[in-house]
């Protein structure tokens, strides 16, 4: 048997989460309630053991503190850039608005993800954390990228809530590409704190530096209230 005690504490607390955001998210309403009402029984716990996963015998009530926070649209001090790339241009953008985040707001994490070489469910678990998802991709056949495609499906079934978006891309013969993800953030839930940035082919010198206002402006934006 497998006890919560003896494993990894890091680890244990990553797999939790990541199950969360990945599986419950959708439910959140229904995990906030049924506890809840467990609460109102006051009965005591020893022990929570579940169909799957470790056994709860050390404190086995953190966990559902734990869900309980999760299930209260959670966000973190944090903003993830999801993005794909054909020749590099949209990594560029991706990592000069990185570059603009963090001199606006040092104490915000950031973090990126280049989609078609990562675990989507990583990703999504990091969306889940995060204040703020910014999603970029070269127009191409006057749409998207299939991984990012792919992407945008998987969070608009998860229905967050409350978390900012924008979209960010380049193109060559025509610019959709950042049309298309702006319209899916906002059918997934996302609130749009921009109309998006675009550069045409690979983004020259002032191109990027509009990508470092870009991510500036989106830490302004997304700045908890707390911070100055």
């Amino acid at each position: 048997l497998m006890y919560n005690d003896l494993v990894d504490q890091a680890e244990l607390f990553q797999e939790c989460i990541k199950y969360y955001a990945n599986i419950l998210t959708p439910f959140s309403g229904l995990v906030e309630k049924k506890i809840d009402e467990f609460k109102s029984l006051n009965v005591p716990v020893d022990m929570i053991c579940p169909s799957h996963g470790v056994i709860w015998r050390d404190n086995p009530l953190q966990i559902v503190g734990k869900y309980l926070d999760w299930s209260k649209n959670y966000r973190e001090n944090q903003i993830t850039i999801v993005y794909d790339t054909m020749w590099n241009g949209t990594r560029k953008m991706a990592e000069a608005i990185a570059k603009g985040i963090k001199s606006a707001d040092d104490k915000a994490v950031v973090k990126l993800f280049n989609i078609s070489r990562s675990d989507k469910n990583d990703v999504a678990t990091e969306v889940f954390k995060s204040k703020a998802l910014l999603v970029g991709s070269p127009t191409f056949n006057r749409g998207i990228l299939s991984a990012v495609a792919g992407f945008m499906e998987q969070i608009r079934g998860l229905k967050f809530k409350e978390k900012k978006a924008a979209a960010f891309g380049t193109y060559g013969w025509s610019a959709e590409s950042v049309d298309v993800i702006s319209k899916g953030l906002e059918s997934a839930g996302f609130d749009l704190l921009e109309d998006g940035i675009k550069s045409i082919w690979n983004p020259d010198e002032n191109s990027l530096k509009e990508c470092v206002d870009f991510g500036k402006e989106i830490a302004v934006k997304t700045r908890f209230p707390n911070r100055q």
